[in-house]
């Protein structure tokens, strides 16, 4: 049994006709496979299909081809579906699944008779029955950002699920409107990047929501980020059992165990063998509470004496962000998106004028990120990394590494969930904490830029300005200056 499962009520299922059919070309499926077809062919009293969208995360190896080799079977003979849509991440995902419909078809005389023509051309392979079978197609296809856009499919199979974008479901599901009856069947693994659209797919089928989908989950709740889960899963047989239903007769254990050792899968075995979910990139609202941000909101609040800059850029270069920090008269933090505009060509220019007038303590920015870039013009325009890290000259380049990025990251939400700081209530800031995204970064996290649904600059700026202030201000020498306007 899988460890999630939810499912509409049903009255009857077709899935027994279904498995007698794949019995009939030789394909005998297990138990758990039964019981997949049994949930997602269920019934409704109308004779319709009680599932839309269903769900199915299983790792690999464990037999999920022959669930969709006895649907495909039996949408092509028994329901006599006009279009059957199998796509996959890879090309060769999908040839592989057309070679072995078309073997099992073609080794059943009974179904070959009542096939018209098999192809494979321009990148697509498929099957087309006679007019007397109902002349029903089922088409192979790669998944491309626009592939399967004008097929109204009356079924679809999306295999490699966690590769699937959301571009791809807007080409494919509209298709599916206008047409009698339909279903998607998802099958996959889980995503090795945690902000997979498939995410959005288990959260679906966990919460059990949407009343027209089926969820089935073999893969554990264990977390593959955390060592004492790492460890506990290379060790328990059980669960390497409950994980992998076809464990025993297809899959060996002894296989399983080789792949648990460090020589094996490694830190993956948890995420390849027993489908472990990576903990999902969250909203950035999630880790900042917008209702504290705007508490901290003090349009008068200005900063006195030092001060710390920091640039960023957008992943498409399209926009880019300088901030600043320091603190106020009253010891409390003061940040500020100092400018922001189009394009990166105004940059250096922007922060000399910045250097000249302020003589900051640091000037920060990510060189891994896309801001790197401008690290030859900077250096031309004066800016570089100190010479000795210990004792760095007003004005030098701050480069964090990985893990400062991370602790920046988490100094600043502590910062404002302790309401150590103020800000002047830029919309812009705002609007990038709302749609900000986070992304994995060793045991911790850090900012996402590319999967952020917004311009985040100005929050990976302001971020990257207070780390700067804090490592930097207490080392460098030099009086406190006057009151620092707010709008510079």
């Amino acid at each position: 049994m899988p460890r999630v499962a939810t499912f509409p009520p049903a009255v009857s299922s077709a899935a027994p006709e279904f498995i007698d059919l794949a019995r009939s070309a030789s394909l005998l499926l297990d138990p758990w496979q039964q019981f997949v077809l049994t949930h997602g062919l269920g019934e409704r009293p109308n004779g319709s299909w009680a599932t839309f969208k269903n769900s199915v995360w299983v790792p690999r190896q464990n037999g999920k081809g022959g669930i969709i080799e006895a649907l495909e079977l039996g949408w092509l003979f028994l329901t006599r579906e006009r279009l059957i849509l199998h796509s996959a991440h890879e090309y060769k995902t999908a040839q592989e699944g057309f070679l072995r419909i078309k073997e099992l078809v073609q080794s059943t005389p009974d179904l070959d008779r009542r096939v018209n023509r098999y192809w494979q051309a321009n990148g697509e392979q498929g099957i087309e029955l006679t007019r007397a079978a109902g002349g029903g197609r089922l088409r192979f296809i790669a998944r491309s950002r626009g592939s399967g856009r004008g097929f109204s499919g009356d079924k679809n199979v999306m295999d490699e699920a966690q590769e699937i974008v959301p571009e791809q479901m807007a080409a494919q599901l509209p298709t599916m409107a206008a047409r009698p009856d339909p279903q998607v069947w998802f099958f996959g693994t889980p995503p090795m990047t945690a902000d997979a659209w498939a995410y959005s797919l288990r959260d679906d089928g966990e919460s059990g929501t949407d009343p027209r989908m089926m969820h089935m989950d073999w893969g554990t709740d264990l977390d593959p980020t955390d060592p004492d889960h790492r460890r506990r899963a290379a060790v328990d047989v059980d669960l390497w059992y409950a994980c992998n239903p076809a464990m025993g007769h297809r899959i060996a254990e002894e296989f399983v165990r080789g792949e648990s050792l460090p020589s094996g899968l490694g830190e993956k075995f948890i995420v390849e063998r027993l489908g472990g979910w990576l903990p999902r990139m969250t909203e950035g609202n999630g880790v900042i509470d917008m209702a504290v941000w705007d508490g901290l909101a003090d349009e008068q609040s200005q900063l006195t004496g030092n001060i710390a800059f920091a640039v960023d850029v957008t992943p498409s270069r399209d926009w880019a962000s300088i901030a600043g920090y320091g603190l106020r008269a009253d010891g409390v933090g003061h940040l500020e998106v100092i400018d922001r505009r189009p394009g990166t060509d105004w940059i250096v220019d922007r922060l000399v004028q910045l250097a000249d007038r302020w003589d900051p303590v640091a000037i920060a920015l990510d060189v891994k990120g896309p801001a790197g870039s401008l690290l030859v013009e900077l250096d031309k325009a004066g800016f570089v990394r100190p010479q000795d890290v210990e004792k760095p000259g007003r004005g030098d380049l701050a480069v964090p590494g990985a893990s400062d990025v991370a602790a920046a990251c988490g100094q600043l939400v502590d910062a404002i969930t302790q309401h150590t700081v103020r800000h002047i209530a830029q919309p812009e800031i705002a609007e990038a904490i709302r749609g900000a995204k986070t992304r994995p970064l060793g045991e911790a996290w850090a900012w996402g830029r590319r999967i952020s649904t917004v311009d985040i600059s100005p929050l990976v700026a302001v971020t990257l300005a207070r780390w700067a202030w804090e490592t930097r201000a207490h080392l460098v020498d030099g009086d406190d200056y006057d009151v620092l306007d707010s709008v510079l």
